[in-house]
């Protein structure tokens, strides 16, 4: 076969669909490949680093931190239903193998290599609408649980569902800023107009009512507003909303006619003790009519909580007070991708389902979750204090999720020489921290931040010991940095 010269090529970047340039991903950006460019010059001793290894706190990787190993009662359940043979052994906790053998029993063929219904298996999804009843009191009915490939997918999936595909009056959808870039890349993916809302940092990141109307109105040439985007806990602000809070979202989404998108992947990490997690779907239903029969979906994820789970890709939805057509369409689109991964299931399905009180696997399973809640929240303590004991940063307080997102300042020598390189102020600020101290943090201008401000996000989850060592080296990089362009 005669090789194609670049000429000859039928797809380059000039007929790229254009929609795929504009994606931005700042969680595995630039700096992230730069991480890793370093990580093998460090193996390859071909180097001159002041330092001996990366500290990658860019992204929110439990087992991959090297502080938190796979709880045991996830993994022996995973492996009787990937290797039943296994569970003859004497030491196979009884609680798991019936677990095992009841969701096998929903299996084709009773086996986790075969395909699963597209909305997932039963039992998993009979579990959740149990576990979701259980924690905010109101039914929940396996019918609207959607098993996904982690929560990133049945976010996007329902994003879909909004788009109007109208280039020159797209459908809006209001983000927070701060926000998760999955939100602003898939939205670019999609072609929709983001509307951007500004969290209030000096208020703990809370969302003002004002802010949301403001927001809205500035938008409505441009697009057509058709839902609004909540992260609670936040990613990358670590905020906790309080119930008044979320009541004045859902009434402005009522006022405005949004469709909810809740992401609540975060809602076993709440750090402080006057926090607490209240789902959109408890407030929603405690408000009454009319606000009960809202359309809304919320996402919960096995990548977070303190179980960690990123690899295994597990996660699901739930659709609320959805228009009988519309859920026949959903069904069929999701049945083009037959279904999701059926070992993130099952690790979805031993989250929300736990040992119990009395159950031959519930004390080390207790005994492990404890260790790694006491621990985060010890971190997240630790990581703010930290922080603020620096002269030229601000961080308030991380009230949940499992992320700092510190302001820094940058001096205005230092914003010029990054605008001259094309560069964002933070993101320069971060490649010199890499190159100078081996931490690799992701900029601020990743997530979209209140123009003038400049931040970056780190995960509060590297051992004790190596978060203080991070932070000191952070203290006195900031300070030559600030001495070197002031």
């Amino acid at each position: 076969m005669t090789k194609k010269t670049p000429n000859d090529r039928s797809l380059t970047i000039e007929n790229l669909n254009p929609r795929v340039i504009e994606v931005e991903y700042a969680v595995r950006g630039p700096i992230v490949i730069r991480a890793a460019e370093i990580e093998k010059q460090l193996k390859e001793g071909n180097h001159k680093y002041p330092f001996d290894r990366v500290i990658r706190a860019n992204i929110g990787d439990c087992h991959a931190s090297g502080n938190q190993v796979p709880v045991t009662y996830i993994r022996q359940l995973v492996a009787g239903c990937t290797y039943p043979p296994i569970m003859n052994s004497k030491d196979f906790p009884s609680d798991i193998k019936q677990k095992v053998e009841r969701l096998l029993c929903s299996c084709g063929g009773k086996s986790l290599g075969a395909y699963t219904e597209s909305q997932g298996i039963m039992t998993i999804r009979e579990d959740i609408a149990n576990y979701i009843q259980e924690r905010d009191g109101y039914p929940a009915n396996a019918s609207d649980i959607y098993l996904c490939n982690g929560a990133s997918d049945g976010i996007k999936t329902v994003l879909k569902l909004l788009m109007n595909n109208d280039a020159k009056t797209p459908s809006g959808i209001m983000i927070p800023v701060p926000q998760y870039p999955l939100y602003s890349a898939t939205l670019s993916e999609y072609g929709a107009y983001q509307i951007e809302y500004y969290l209030d940092e000096d208020n703990n990141w809370a969302l003002d009512i004002d802010e949301l109307e403001r927001a809205l109105n500035e938008s409505k040439d441009r697009c057509v507003p058709r839902g609004i985007v909540i992260i609670n806990p936040g990613n990358p602000t670590g905020q906790v909303l309080s119930r008044e809070n979320i009541k004045n979202i859902i009434c402005f989404a009522k006022k405005h006619r949004l469709f909810i998108l809740a992401d609540e992947v975060y809602q076993e990490n709440i750090h402080l003790s006057d926090s607490k997690f209240f789902s959109f779907k408890k407030v929603l239903m405690d408000l009454g009519p009319p606000y009960k029969n809202m359309e809304m979906a919320s996402f919960h994820s096995a990548s977070k909580g303190w179980h960690g789970e990123c690899g295994s890709r597990g996660g699901y939805y739930e659709l609320i007070n959805i228009d009988y057509d519309v859920r026949m369409q959903v069904n069929k689109l999701i049945s083009a991708c037959l279904c999701s991964t059926a070992w993130g299931q099952s690790v979805m399905g031993a989250i929300i389902n736990p040992p119990k009180p009395g159950e031959q696997s519930y004390e080390l399973y207790n005994k492990e979750r404890t260790e790694v809640v006491n621990q985060l929240k010890h971190k997240a303590d630790l990581v703010s204090k930290l922080f603020n004991s620096i002269e030229g940063v601000k961080c308030n307080p991380v009230m949940g999720a499992m992320y700092a997102f510190p302001r820094i300042e940058i001096p205005e020598k230092a914003i010029e020489h990054a605008k001259s390189k094309q560069m964002a102020p933070d993101a320069f600020y971060c490649f010199q921290l890499l190159d100078k101290t081996g931490i690799c943090v992701v900029p601020g201008s990743g997530f979209k931040q209140r123009p003038g401000t400049h931040h970056l996000r780190t995960t509060i989850l590297p051992p004790v010991d190596q978060m203080k060592d991070m932070v000191e080296k952070f203290r006195a990089f900031h300070i030559e940095f600030l001495n070197e362009w002031k």
